[in-house]
């Protein structure tokens, strides 16, 4: 009886290790993949969000040109359809900084883009980003009682200031009283006139003044306040795709070059888009109304229309020139680095003052230059590609502070216009 029941109890009993142990090693397994799976969700999640709250703070503020314009404060071609008709729909927001409000936006049947500084426009704080200010445009300028021509005093005072003692600044000043009679009915309300103040205060609309009658910068359609409407450039940026924030942090940099240089047009119509940029450089160096220094020549700041004209996407940091080697003279310093505004514009540290130097070390155009390397040297045709790619490496070669810099700079910027033409110039593309 004790045999059967050994036999009985030893046929059902089963040593832990023979099947408990892959089941407990099987257990810790899935539960280690729980944890970090939770993790992962845990951590994602307040990326998430953190993201989201500071996206949806920066997108917030617009409605305050709207309660100025019922005020009366502010007024513009672009209020009444903004804050009255709802004909001017604010789209996708883009901002990024909390001191400038970017939107996608539709004005009847126009598409444009919509951007708003939000707060007081800060001298340049060179070598860091601008922190942001907590008080907003006040639109107290001009005040009550202003003359249309003490108004234009103002205006002429301001782009003296901004570019220099220019012989056409008159014939802008003129431009701008235009543009401030947003309801053409020849008379300048002092709302209208404060709204013209607060644009005028902005590199990117100062820009669009300088160069409006060039095809490089988007039109200005409209403004309310320091509200401006932009025309929609449809192709953005300058080469590459744009991914999701969440994305492009686990993209190593090479192969998101390389990935950038795969999303670009065909040869002919980078041709063109880079013959834009040239043309760019061209207008703002020793142009009609003074100079201007390209302080960010990425590919992010350009982009083009369908017929592959080059378009300014992002101009707060193409600066005159003046006001620029004015402010950066009172920068102190340790380094050179020290001396940097943007992207690139940086001058050298005079040790002996511990004060920056006034002169960039290099030209708009060799910046430009680099930046269009990779993009037009790949696909180049075979019977351009070698002079091509000697133009170019002289180009980022230059310095600006050499004795004959704008001869060089005139002569490479030739050629390389000049052989980009000629390539181009018996297809439809040019």
């Amino acid at each position: 009886m004790n045999r059967k029941l050994k036999k009985e109890i030893g046929l059902n009993t089963v040593h832990p290790f023979d099947s408990g142990g892959p089941r407990a090693r099987f257990s810790y397994l899935h539960m280690k993949y729980l944890f970090f799976s939770w993790l992962a969700v845990l951590v994602g999640s307040w990326i998430v969000y953190v993201e989201y709250s500071s996206y949806t703070e920066l997108c917030r503020g617009m409605n305050q040109n709207c309660d100025k314009y019922r005020k009366g404060v502010i007024d513009g071609s672009a209020c009444s359809s903004l804050c009255e008709k709802d004909t001017l729909y604010l789209g996708k927001c883009f901002t990024a900084k909390a001191n400038s409000q970017v939107y996608s936006g539709s004005w009847g049947d126009l598409e444009g883009v919509i951007k708003c500084q939000m707060e007081e426009v800060p001298h340049y704080d060179l070598g860091n980003e601008m922190e942001p200010k907590k008080e907003v445009v006040a639109f107290n300028k001009p005040i009550r009682g202003t003359s249309v021509e003490k108004f234009r005093e103002m205006i002429l005072n301001h782009l003296k200031a901004k570019v220099g003692d220019q012989a056409n600044l008159a014939n802008l000043a003129t431009q701008v009283l235009s543009i401030a009679d947003a309801n053409k009915d020849g008379h300048i309300s002092l709302p209208e006139a404060r709204s013209t103040w607060a644009l005028l205060q902005l590199n990117e609309f100062l820009l669009a003044l300088v160069l409006q009658d060039r095809e490089h910068t988007p039109k200005l359609l409209g403004f309310c306040g320091d509200l401006y409407v932009m025309e929609k450039v449809p192709h953005s940026p300058l080469f590459g795709i744009s991914l999701p924030w969440i994305i492009e942090v686990w993209i190593p940099t090479g192969l998101r070059r390389r990935m950038d240089q795969l999303f670009t047009p065909s040869w002919p119509h980078k041709a063109k888009i880079s013959i834009g940029l040239l043309e760019l450089v061209e207008d703002v160096f020793h142009g009609t109304f003074g100079s201007f220094l390209m302080c960010d020549v990425r590919a992010t700041s350009f982009g083009y229309n369908d017929r592959h004209d080059l378009k300014v996407m992002d101009a707060q940091y193409i600066v005159p020139e003046a006001i620029f080697q004015e402010d950066i003279r009172q920068q102190r310093c340790d380094v050179d680095e020290d001396c940097l505004y943007g992207a690139d514009c940086l001058t050298s540290c005079d040790l002996t003052k511990h004060r920056c130097t006034p002169e960039v070390t290099r030209p708009n155009l060799a910046k430009a230059c680099e930046a269009l390397k990779d993009y037009i040297l790949r696909g180049a045709p075979s019977d351009v590609r070698e002079e091509l790619e000697k133009q170019l490496y002289a180009c980022i070669a230059l310095k600006g502070s050499t004795e004959h810099m704008e001869i060089e700079h005139s002569l490479i910027l030739n050629n390389l216009k000049t052989l980009l033409w000629k390539k181009i110039s018996h297809t439809k593309d040019s």
